[in-house]
């Protein structure tokens, strides 16, 4: 039995009654949009000698302090994800998207390991749920809005859209055990929740080892399309060796300085304002760790490149559940103040799940336009306005 691929996979298809003209038209204001993007999001680089001034000469400014150190970050990991592109590109197809996969949530990850050695592991776990979200719920949304303003339907691979929404509703499962587990055992069972999320965190990791040679070995011809898209996409400007490890590494150091700065002020500012812990880690820091990436996936819907677009934003939500969680249940035994475990509050665990069916709904088919995109963003909106309203 042969498997029927869709055509456009990398560029997307479309359908209507779009002359060559316009259609040109369209992609030439797509990557004038790309281009304005970069370069707005490079003046926000201002922000990080503002957050640095603050920190050390206005310590009392905590507010000011986190929202700088926000925004601080996001031109960072923009270039993070750049060089390690780079630096990809010129490793080999297999090395090179062992880089990517790995290094994809990279800037997240620093902030979510400075905040475990603080021993905020409230921030840690809610700024995991609200990556997974955010990315399913708010990128994709954005991008079916964005891309189906521009053309009435766009097309993918449902094969590689189906193979990433179904990774993530296994690992949203996983990830709703521990927590179901300690809502529903007797107050008085003695059962070690540690163990359990232990278990659960090594079978993610070995569940992610899998998608990599799933992805990068045994079917990388179906993910060929995207992988072609995304070096395409920053083929504008090519780096030598030498200066995207240079990049990698200053940016590296400066988000890890930026992060301690954001979480020793995050308690601060979230009372000030009057906004939980909560949602400040679901809402703001999950956003702010990886709206670079965001950006890249909106823009690729743009150009109607759908198959960049849904690759970028399950593939990062992927990534969080099946490899960054579970790693930062391993190394909080090593780095952490107290060990984490997997079992998240009711309303993240509600959240990572419905998160997780709507994306097996909405892939289902191959086929985006912009009213799904406007469906997904009310529901990420929905959550957010819950979260803010949690106490505390």
């Amino acid at each position: 039995m042969t498997t029927r691929r869709r055509s456009g996979t990398g560029a997307g298809s479309t359908k209507g009654t779009d002359l060559p003209g316009r259609e040109a038209e369209r992609t030439a204001g797509g990557t004038e949009a790309a281009k304005a993007f970069g370069l707005s999001l490079s003046s926000l680089l201002i922000f990080l000698p503002i957050a640095l001034y603050l920190e050390y000469f206005r310590p009392d400014a905590h507010t000011l302090i986190f929202f700088a150190s926000c925004i601080a970050i996001i031109p960072l990991a923009g270039l993070m994800g750049r060089a390690t592109e780079q630096i990809a590109n010129r490793a080999g197809e297999g090395i090179g998207g062992l880089l990517n996969a790995t290094f994809g949530n990279a800037a997240e990850l620093i902030i979510a390991i400075v905040a475990l050695r603080a021993g905020q592991i409230e921030i840690v776990k809610a700024s995991l749920t609200g990556s997974i979200i955010g990315n399913v719920l708010l990128v994709l949304g954005a991008s079916f809005l964005a891309g189906g303003l521009r053309y009435t339907i766009q097309e993918f691979n449902t094969i590689t859209a189906r193979a990433q929404a179904q990774m993530l509703l296994v690992s949203a499962i996983a990830v709703a055990i521990p927590g179901l587990f300690h809502a529903i055992r007797p107050v008085d069972a003695n059962a070690n929740e540690g163990t359990i999320s232990l278990i659960i965190a090594a079978l993610l990791i070995a569940l992610y080892i899998l998608s990599l040679i799933f992805a990068l070995r045994t079917h990388k011809h179906l993910f060929a399309g995207a992988h072609d898209a995304a070096s395409q996409a920053h083929a504008d400007e090519q780096w030598s060796l030498r200066r995207a490890l240079i990049i990698l590494g200053v940016a590296t150091v400066l988000i890890a300085w930026l992060s301690e700065i954001l979480v020793g002020s995050v308690e601060e500012a979230a009372t000030a304002i009057g906004m939980s812990k909560v949602f400040v880690g679901v809402i703001i820091v999950a956003v702010i760790g990886n709206a670079a990436e965001h950006s890249t996936a909106v823009i690729a819907a743009i150009r109607n490149r759908m198959d960049l677009s849904i690759g970028i934003a399950l593939g990062s939500s992927t990534q969080i559940a099946l490899f960054v969680a579970p790693l930062l249940v391993f190394l909080s035994y090593a780095i952490g103040k107290t060990p984490m475990n997997l079992s998240f509050t009711l309303g993240e665990t509600f959240a990572i799940l419905i998160g997780a069916l709507i994306t097996a709904h909405v892939t289902s088919d191959g086929h985006s336009n912009w009213f799904t995109g406007a469906l997904l963003l009310a529901l990420y909106s929905i959550l957010a306005v819950g979260f803010f309203h949690v106490p505390g």
